[in-house]
């Protein structure tokens, strides 16, 4: 999922390596400042907001999202830009040397600075719940931790209003997404799409490892597996639909009870979602077993009693992962943000949960792009 409304609480160094792969490692800042920004939320009495497809179909959740960020550069000479990696959305844009005050003091691309640079013009406009962000394609030659991507299109924003303040003053300057091209706003190549095509990676895959911790680095690697970063054996799960990486949720348990209707509900895995989400009444369900209290509609915050609470269950095509209180309690001194929100998902999206990054810190994920699959291993944070 894409866009933010808190500044990032994770930074990413990028470092390139050899055979076919790049790797990209991930640092992880302290949760407390996550609560923070959540709490601020609270008192301002803000209410998470969504990106709606132009025709209606597809709805994006604008929660809490700028986690992981790193540096691509475009054009000739090249221009550095700190972008998201998004598994939640298809489309790479950075802000323009056109855009308005609404984009604040980002990096800004200028495309007559650039000699490699192709005019499109296509226009490029989301909807927001908080309102309209806009701009046009261009195409560009892609810098990926020295992956050279010749004829990248991507959208130069000029009016970014629609993110409010928290893209103005935040740290990163676009969103490079690697959700499939179907989501694309204009149906355009993605940037993974077209690293595979133009032959840059081994493997037309990706895999996410999320640290836990300050000093436990995480790594986004294209191309590869790191079979470092997790124990056991990969569990393949074919995809519901490519469009998201959607997959068929049998069953959400607490203590034996399915919180969840009968035959599932589907489910997207996105490293864009900091937490967990799902269809309020579950939630709300789960919070009141779990003796958790609302701070805001749909959010809710209760004692760290990791010794007490019981594991958090989802059951993927017959195999259960389970989070204990440790993987979905985000503590804030003697309270904890429960790390499962409140989201009601209208059809024919919805209703659907959303896996983040709570769920990916436990479980190390493939993004399969060849065969329509993703994976999943118990994460080795040792």
């Amino acid at each position: 999922m894409i866009y933010s409304v808190k500044a990032f609480f994770f930074a990413l160094f990028l470092v390139a390596v050899a055979g076919g792969v790049v790797r990209f490692p991930l640092q992880k800042k302290d949760d407390r400042e996550f609560v923070a920004g959540i709490l601020a939320r609270a008192a301002k009495g803000m209410k998470p907001s969504f990106r709606l497809a132009k025709d209606g179909s597809i709805v994006i959740n604008d929660y809490e999202n700028s986690q992981y960020y790193g540096a691509i550069h475009l054009g000739t000479p090249e221009q550095k830009f700190n972008v998201i990696f998004d598994t939640g959305s298809a489309d790479l844009w950075v802000a323009s040397s056109k855009c308005d005050d609404s984009c604040g003091r980002h990096a800004k691309y200028d495309a007559a600075k650039s000699s490699s640079y192709v005019v499109n013009g296509t226009a490029f406009d989301i909807e927001y719940g908080s309102g309209p962000v806009s701009g046009f394609e261009s195409v560009d030659t892609l810098n990926m931790g020295d992956l050279i991507v010749k004829n990248q299109i991507f959208a130069e924003v000029t009016n970014a209003a629609g993110l409010g303040a928290a893209y103005k003053m935040g740290k990163f300057d676009g969103i490079l997404g690697l959700a499939f091209p179907v989501l694309s706003v204009n149906k355009v190549p993605t940037a993974f799409e077209n690293v595979v095509s133009q032959g840059l990676v081994d493997q037309a895959l990706f895999s996410f490892y999320l640290g836990n911790s300050a000093k436990d680095f995480g790594e986004l690697l294209l191309g590869g597996i790191n079979t470092k970063k997790y124990t056991g054996d990969i569990t393949y799960v074919n995809l519901k639909a490519a469009t998201y990486w959607e997959l068929q949720l049998g069953a959400v348990n607490i203590a034996g009870k399915n919180y969840i209707a009968e035959g599932g509900v589907s489910a997207i895995v996105d490293s864009g979602t900091s937490i967990l989400t799902g269809p309020s009444e579950s939630v709300k369900e789960i919070a009141t077993k779990l003796g958790a209290k609302e701070i805001i509609e749909g959010e809710y915050m209760l004692k760290c009693d990791y010794e007490n609470l019981p594991n958090l269950d989802f059951v993927i095509d017959g195999k259960t992962y389970s989070l204990s209180p440790t993987d979905y309690l985000i503590p804030d001194g003697d309270l904890c943000l429960l790390g499962l929100m409140a989201l009601d998902i209208p059809a024919p999206t919805g209703p659907l949960w959303i896996l983040g990054d709570v769920f990916m810190r436990k479980y190390y994920t493939v993004w399969d792009v060849t065969n329509k699959r993703i994976g999943f291993a118990l994460a080795n944070h040792n």
